[in-house]
């Protein structure tokens, strides 16, 4: 059974500021410290610009990692000869908040993104998947992904095993939040013929 609830009130309070205050981390400094090797690549945990400032990622557990190798499986059957990119744990740009998510599935356009990652423009889905992180990604990540114009967010929530989906961005906040589980199927609103189960996603306790 899935819930929806509407105006989501909070996600605006919790929605992140335009990096633009002092000390902020801009995308362009942000890739001036990669190109540089300022960031150790034998770090265990790694890092994501958000609203200016630099996040420590949560540790990919088993589940974790299981849910994402059959999120990804799912979108590469789904998509077949669509014009899209199925985008694992690769990094997205929001300039007008200085942010550069790496979100664990993203859907794009499909072209080479050797020279610039993807823009919101180029997104048509975005997942998380969340454990110790759900807080941050129904709220921060939520209002980040919202206030970018992105209409489809989905938070894949280990704990409860649901799959909750985030939809129509205004004011930066989405609108709409509903949640889905068991065998509710549940579509992108770019390809409502790619329904998954949440069912699916977990492994049976």
């Amino acid at each position: 059974m899935s819930t929806v609830e509407h105006s989501e009130t909070q996600a605006r309070e919790d929605r992140p500021a335009t990096a633009r205050r002092r000390g902020a981390v801009t995308l362009d400094m942000y890739d001036r410290m990669i190109a540089a090797g300022v960031f150790d690549p034998t770090e265990p945990q790694p890092l994501e610009l958000i609203a200016g400032d630099l996040h420590m990622m949560s540790p990919i557990g088993d589940r974790h990692a299981d849910a994402v190798d059959w999120l990804a499986r799912w979108s590469q059957l789904a998509i077949g000869s669509a014009v899209w990119l199925v985008r694992v744990q690769n990094p997205l740009a929001i300039p007008g908040s200085e942010s550069a998510p790496q979100p664990d599935l993203a859907w794009v356009k499909l072209r080479r993104y050797a020279d610039r990652r993807p823009l919101p423009e180029d997104v048509s889905l975005v997942i998380e998947v969340a454990d110790t992180s759900l807080d941050f990604d129904t709220t921060v990540k939520a209002g980040l992904y919202a206030a970018a114009g992105i209409a489809d967010y989905w938070v894949i929530d280990l704990v409860s095993r649901g799959v909750i989906v985030f939809r129509d961005p205004r004011s930066g906040a989405y609108e709409t939040r509903s949640t889905h589980r068991g065998d509710e199927f549940v579509s992108p609103l770019a390809l409502p013929s790619a329904a998954l189960s949440p069912a699916e996603l977990f492994v049976p306790e």
